[in-house]
């Protein structure tokens, strides 16, 4: 009989009162989502996040971030001071009841903030929760008002007056918990990034970050607001066009707008966001900008004679290549999020308003740029051309099973056994040499292997035409059988997990970054719901025999390696592994393949800006700019872009 069956009886006595943040340390990733290094900066982006609330609400210009050699953050802003009078209901100082309660704050009415970041009143006592110390300074009404927390939110120093001052605002301070996160290390590039995007969104607001572990320190502060976040994202495109810009009020709903087209790329590019909250999912305000931007192309055309056979413009041919920022400044009253994390805006109201509003200020700006208007409706029916084409070519790749064909699918692929899709892995692996090895080492009923044939094709910037008519690329679309761009289903994958397995070396990383641009630019969604992964085969193994029986360790660095050699004593024997090939096929499943034992890097979009301008970088054409950044951040033996470490 099981050990784990339930008892029989359910009683008031079986029920767990957690009090004051205990919840939050005993479930954080409902909180923050997860405990690695994402959930590690979510802590600053709350913090943050208020900071942005006050100076959105016009209160202060200057933001402070500062990284502390003892591995904690500070935020510094020019607010008007987070409250520190005593409340009413709880009789404890607001600041403590803050930092120490969920759902208190004061973003639930339009009392104090007309419009603000944050919503649900969890931000600062999460942060607070999940830190070893927080330090809040409030400098208000002349006085400079101090209070701690540590070891996950307990008062350790009241609320207490320090002195006099003249400044105004507050200053918090904390260090994340080694017990509760896999790493506590902060990412200065991560927190810049973030905080420009925020500079961007926030006219002539000032943002300072220091790192005083490296010296580093940037200000960002734009006073042409996302008109310049859209040169930066396409400062390395050939552009149809200027930036274009709009800004309106609307039904008490604040709109910022800015879009730009380039020649080459063959994406879309939508960033959105509501009150300075990246909405990731989209939502009403996306939807709108859609609706209004199809049909003022395609009124334009129809009534300038422009459409070839009358046919309208599809959507997606109108949106090849533009570069779009949305950002809104909603009222509380109407401000509507799916889910806790904020992902996707569910505001009714702004779908007909931005829907009306791009239609009509759009419509506007291509009446008065004729030459504009009729070189983007030309590049739009391009995009059709080259949207019927491929989906022609797809067509009759379904319907001719020729001999070529058959060889693609069958010669390359060693399919597993199993039709249970969600259990099935695909694993991509560099060269017939390593293919063998894997095909050796494999679970028949749920592992399929498929070798590639040199070095993918560098997708980026590339049309679905030209993708479709290489053969390692379109073996691909048909082995994992999801689509390909928007007819892309994730739940339509013959594999729940697709993992890279190459060697651990330049080529590897180089190929590694190959498949990345692929799947990002045309599979995007099968990142999105976490379907792909980097094998993480070992550099090293140490082995020594021990009373007639060898004894080995795997090690995956050079700092790995010392503490296998410390462990088996003696001086054991190292195997540096150049590749996958030179593995057995039981050392293979053992390290690298097999669940029970492998290590794996899930690939994720965790910032899609950051991501994007890492791909411009990487795969685009200006070589220098890619050396720069190689030199500068790139360690082989850890392959970090865009990815995010899993067990």
């Amino acid at each position: 009989m099981a050990e784990n069956v339930a008892k029989s009886s359910y009683t008031a006595a079986d029920i767990d009162l957690l009090e004051g943040l205990a919840g939050v340390r005993k479930r954080p990733a409902m909180y923050i989502g997860s405990t690695n290094l994402t959930g590690v900066h979510h802590l600053v982006w709350e913090i943050v996040d208020n900071a942005v609330d006050e100076a959105l609400s016009g209160y202060g210009n200057t933001i402070k971030i500062t990284i502390y050699k003892d591995g904690s953050l500070g935020v510094e802003d020019e607010g008007r001071g987070i409250p520190v009078d005593i409340h009413r209901q709880t009789g404890m100082p607001a600041v403590q009841l803050i930092f120490t309660t969920l759902h208190s704050g004061g973003k639930f009415s339009n009392k104090a903030y007309t419009s603000s970041a944050g919503l649900h009143g969890v931000g600062s006592a999460v942060t607070n929760a999940l830190s070893e110390y927080c330090d809040v300074t409030v400098y208000k009404a002349g006085q400079i008002h101090h209070i701690r927390f540590e070891d996950g939110g307990k008062l350790v120093t009241p609320l207490e007056v320090l002195g006099n001052t003249k400044k105004k605002g507050t200053t918090v301070r904390f260090k994340p918990d080694s017990r509760i996160f896999s790493t506590v290390d902060f990412k200065y590039d991560i927190i810049a990034n973030h905080i420009q995007e925020s500079a961007f969104l926030l006219k002539g607001v000032k943002f300072v970050l220091s790192d005083e572990r490296s010296g580093e320190k940037v200000e960002f502060c734009y006073n042409d607001g996302i008109k310049e976040y859209i040169g930066s994202l396409e400062q390395n495109k050939k552009t149809l066009g200027d930036i274009i810009a709009f800004e309106g009020v609307e039904d008490s709903i604040s709109l910022d707008i800015a879009l730009q087209y380039a020649y080459e790329d063959y994406g879309e590019n939508i960033y959105s966001y509501a009150n300075n909250v990246r909405t990731r999912d989209g939502g009403t305000h996306e939807q709108g900008f859609r609706q209004g931007l199809t049909k003022a192309v395609n009124d334009y055309a129809e009534e300038n004679g422009l459409l070839r056979n009358k046919q309208k413009l599809d959507g997606s041919d109108i949106r090849e290549g533009l570069t779009a920022i949305i950002s809104l400044k909603i009222p509380e009253e109407k401000l509507e999020y799916e889910g806790q994390t904020k992902q996707k805006l569910g505001t009714p109201e702004a779908l007909p308003i931005l829907s009306n509003f791009i239609y009509n200020n759009f419509s506007y700006y291509l009446a008065e740029h004729k030459e504009f208007a009729v070189n983007l409706i030309k590049k739009c029916q391009d995009s059709m051309t080259a949207r019927v084409a491929a989906r022609k070519a797809r067509d009759e790749a379904r319907s001719k099973k020729t001999v070529k064909q058959d060889i693609v699918l069958s010669d390359k692929l060693t399919p597993a056994a199993s039709k249970d899709y969600d259990k099935n892995e695909l694993f991509i692996v560099e060269g017939d040499s390593a293919g063998g090895t894997a095909k050796k080492s494999r679970d028949r009923m749920h592992q399929a292997i498929l070798p590639l044939r040199g070095k993918p094709l560098n997708t980026f910037g590339l049309g679905l035409d030209k993708v479709l008519k290489n053969e390692e690329c379109a073996t691909l679309i048909n082995t994992i059988g999801c689509g390909v761009l928007e007819n892309c289903n994730p739940d339509n994958s013959h594999y729940g997990k697709i993992i890279f397995m190459t060697d651990a070396d330049t080529d590897g990383a180089h190929i590694q970054t190959l498949l990345i641009t692929f799947f990002y630019n045309f599979m995007r969604p099968l990142i999105l719901k976490g379907k792909v992964f980097v094998a993480m085969p070992p550099l090293y193994r140490a082995s020594r025999e021990i009373k007639g029986k060898e004894v080995y360790k795997y090690a995956w660095d050079d700092e790995g390696l010392a503490d296998a050699k410390k462990e088996l004593g003696g001086s054991p024997r190292v195997n540096r592994y150049k590749g996958l090939g030179e593995m057995n096929d039981d050392q293979l499943k053992e390290s690298t393949m097999d669940p029970k034992t492998r290590q794996l890097l899930k690939v994720t979009i965790e910032d899609s800006v950051l991501a994007e301008q890492r791909l411009i970088t990487l795969m685009g054409n200006d070589p220098a700019q890619r050396r720069d950044w190689i030199e500068e951040n790139i360690n082989f033996n850890e392959v970090d872009s865009f990815i995010d470490e899993v067990k």
